[in-house]
């Protein structure tokens, strides 16, 4: 299933998000500061923030406050179960009764402190996508006039990560606000679209964030962590790189791989990006988002290998089939084969197509530095590869229907899904591979940098001529 990242149905010229950071829990990437000057307050805050995470069974920190001379800390963070919990030293504990884990969503996450109040539950109000929480599953406030550990002098700001370096975050993240001294209502910092109802970011620039406030938009590549407005001491950032700046944001997401429907002795990395198949897996993964109508582009780079070149990628009607956790398969199967006849690959070992197990010549073969340009048009039900910028078999995308070089494939209707899906796979177990998906925010260098005709993506080669990156803005146009 795909949520659309709220005022992505269409860009209309609303508030749009340019960037996000992507986090990787493998590579310890985290953000820390520490209050220099006498906070606003340190019983009233208001925290805000967008995350999409990578995980549904790992504990995850978004935002915490760390008295660093006594360890006493505030903090919000998803548990593995995706419940949403608020903790704070001297007895605060909000666990939410609603789970929170599709790992292809973006969700709006705010939190207003304000613990002068009288009455208990108006010290802490938990907004999610523009809605008030009120069922907890453990409901514990805080006592009156306690602290909130994240503006007071001296103390620490961490994004990422908990104060003894566990619950590393694994996802994106997008629009980090901490307003000192306000406790300001979900409606400052998002909106619902008058057209489809979805809540989507305002623009925060205008508000008054305090003394230890923050806002941190990551548009700037080379310093991830630089606070726009707030206290101006930046977040020290760790592990973090400019390759970590994502295009996959709250107003337009982005596909990655879904982590719910992979092979088994598969692990994600990079934001669900990267693809580690070990030697015991066949099926890798398959596209968050899929597509029944329009034309689409995208480019795997084959990073890794530990024997053959034995990788297949392409394009599944019915992943399902391939998935190891599915109900629906063994998750013995692979791209092209017998199991799951409405998928289409490409094989790195000699180059050959396949489509329900049958082989057919087709380009050259590639290995472990090769990119791999897959280009599907299901407005003619043609599909094209590419290695290295060059489309395999003489093959042209803007050809039509009469699909020069292409592979003729069944119409989308005809898939078990009504929609086709990026996939990689092995074409049989015991190899080990790696593969690094780009849908428009490459989780690898681009040396060249090329976008579709929208404007989105970044990609190592030229996007055919009307053929669009994978994410919601434009799937809400031509998908």
């Amino acid at each position: 299933m795909i949520i659309l990242g709220t005022n992505s149905i269409k860009d209309t010229g609303g508030f749009n998000v340019a960037n996000s950071v992507r986090m990787n829990r493998g590579s310890s990437d985290y953000f820390r500061r520490t209050n220099n000057t006498a906070g606003t307050s340190d019983k009233i805050g208001t925290y805000s923030g967008w995350v999409k995470r990578s995980t549904t069974t790992l504990d995850g920190m978004f935002f915490e406050g760390k008295d660093l001379a006594a360890s006493n800390y505030t903090q919000i963070y998803f548990q593995g179960s995706g419940a949403l919990t608020i903790y704070s030293s001297g007895g605060m504990d909000l666990v939410t009764t609603s789970l929170y884990r599709d790992p292809s969503a973006w969700y709006h996450v705010c939190v207003a402190f304000d613990t002068t109040q009288g009455t208990a539950a108006n010290r802490v109000k938990l907004y999610v996508n523009g809605t008030q929480v009120t069922s907890f599953a453990t409901e514990t406030y805080p006592s009156q006039n306690s602290t909130i550990y994240f503006g007071v002098n001296g103390d620490q700001q961490a994004i990422g990560i908990r104060e003894d370096g566990a619950l590393l975050w694994n996802g994106y993240m997008a629009e980090i606000c901490y307003v000192d001294g306000q406790a300001l209502a979900q409606t400052d910092f998002g909106e619902f679209d008058g057209d489809s109802g979805i809540w989507k970011p305002k623009n925060v620039s205008g508000l008054t964030f305090g003394n230890n406030g923050c806002y941190l938009d990551f548009q700037d590549a080379s310093n991830l962590g630089n606070v726009v407005a707030g206290n101006s001491t930046d977040f020290t950032e760790n592990g973090l790189t400019s390759i970590d700046q994502s295009t996959d944001t709250c107003t337009n997401n982005s596909s990655n791989i879904n982590a719910l429907s992979i092979g088994d002795g598969v692990t994600l990395s990079e934001g669900n990006l990267q693809v580690l198949m070990d030697a015991s897996a066949q099926f890798g993964g398959h596209s968050t988002i899929g597509v029944s109508t329009g034309k689409w582009y995208c480019e795997i780079k084959y990073s890794a290998r530990t024997d053959a070149d034995r990788l297949m990628l392409g394009i599944s009607g019915n992943p399902n089939l391939l998935a190891y956790a599915s109900p629906f398969g063994s998750g013995a199967g692979y791209v092209g084969g017998a199991q799951e006849p409405t998928s289409y690959g490409y094989y790195s070992d000699g180059g050959n197509s396949f489509n329900n197990d049958n082989s057919s010549s087709y380009g050259a073969s590639y290995t472990v530095g090769d990119i791999i340009g897959i280009a599907l048009d299901l407005d003619n039900n043609k599909l094209y590869f590419s290695k290295n910028g060059t489309f395999q078999n003489s093959g042209n995308p803007t050809s039509g229907s009469t699909g020069t070089g292409a592979i003729s494939i069944g119409a989308a209707s005809g898939t078990n899904t009504g929609n086709y899906f990026f996939a990689v796979s092995e074409s049989s177990g015991s190899y080990g591979h790696t593969t690094q998906c780009n849908f428009g925010s490459p989780p690898y260098a681009i040396s060249s940098g090329n976008t579709d005709g929208n404007g989105y993506g970044n990609f190592e080669y030229a996007v055919p001529s009307g053929y669009y990156s994978l994410n919601t803005k434009n799937l809400s146009e031509f998908g």
